[in-house]
């Protein structure tokens, strides 16, 4: 059954629709004026000769185990288009979905979902000669698997109390651990579909949606809960290591609803501080922005350049094959 979209649920010239346009440039802007100036205040309490000095005593080992976990963490990515392949049931080898899961995946993380998320992988899939619809099917469950593999990892730490917010934060660590349980229901909630719903298909704007098998979906858990605990990997072994890495971890989920709220371009501002806001009691301030300067550029910057140079090559191939296709 479809779905109306949003026009013709409410149409231009609804009250409520025109109210909402009037106020929510001036709501983002002030959001906005409110972010640089947490930001700017963060900022003048950072010790920056501290950041500076601890940057440039990282050693080279350090710096090589956290781009190992990094390529490791992308190929994981990479994976959840391989299980979009078996989804769509299209003749398609790893070596032409992986490439297409690690660009998706640096543009994505730097430039927003839109850009590396949704536009690149309809560009390189359509290449590939994917119909829309299964590019569709295929960007649907790389978003179920990367935030039900949120849900499941985030469920388990939040609910066993590894992580203590803060006296004075309006979340206290009782509502997390309400929060972690809530997921975790969740999470059992999209197994138990898989596995008994009758109902298997549905069609959403003209988009077919079916359900996974339960061995799939337990797939897509375990590999979206990998993932992200990979990348609190990363950041643990570049943060002071008095640090324990289930602390870590839930840092980076909370961080993450804080980013996706936001909406900003690679959490740029945010991460930096909900890690400060919280771990400053455990670690000093410059030494975890030096260590969350260096992720950003291990596991941020490096692969965007590295992926850039992978789409250009990509780019510059079709152009050849279309030059050697034309008629003489």
């Amino acid at each position: 059954m479809s779905r109306p979209d949003a026009q013709s649920a409410a149409p231009a010239g609804h009250p409520r629709t025109s109210r909402w346009s009037r106020w929510k440039k001036p709501l983002t802007v002030l959001f906005f004026l409110a972010l640089i100036v947490l930001f700017t205040l963060l900022a003048r309490r950072i010790e920056w000769n501290e950041v500076f000095d601890t940057l440039a005593d990282f050693k080279v080992r350090t710096l090589v185990i956290a781009s190992l976990l990094t390529l490791s963490s992308f190929l994981v990515y990479a994976c959840f288009d391989l299980i979009g392949r078996t989804y769509i049931r299209q003749d398609l080898t790893w070596r032409q979905i992986l490439p297409v899961g690690v660009i998706s995946y640096a543009f994505n993380l730097n430039l927003s979902a839109w850009v590396g998320g949704i536009a690149m992988r309809y560009r390189l899939y359509s290449r590939l000669g994917v119909s829309k619809g299964n590019i569709a099917k295929i960007l649907g469950l790389s978003l179920a698997t990367n935030w039900f593999g949120y849900m499941v990892i985030a469920g388990a730490v939040f609910s066993s109390a590894l992580v203590t917010m803060p006296p004075g934060w309006k979340l206290s660590s009782a509502a997390l651990q309400a929060v972690g349980v809530l997921l975790l229901l969740i999470s059992a909630g999209y197994l138990a579909a898989c596995r008994f719903s009758r109902r298997r298909e549905w069609a959403i704007r003209g988009v077919e949606i079916n359900l996974p098998s339960v061995r799939m979906a337990v797939l897509q858990l375990a590999l979206g809960a990998l993932n992200w605990s990979l990348m609190a990997a990363v950041i643990f072994t570049l943060l002071p290591s008095k640090l324990d890495y289930p602390l870590v971890l839930g840092v980076l989920l909370i961080s993450a609803i804080a980013g996706v709220i936001t909406h900003i371009p690679a959490g740029l501002g945010v991460l930096e501080a909900v890690f400060v806001a919280l771990l400053q009691h455990e670690a000093s301030r410059g030494s975890l922005v030096a260590g969350l300067l260096a992720y950003r550029a291990i596991y941020f910057i490096l692969p965007l350049l590295i992926t850039l140079v992978m789409y250009l090559l990509v780019e510059a191939k079709a152009k050849a094959l279309r030059i050697e296709k034309k008629p003489s």
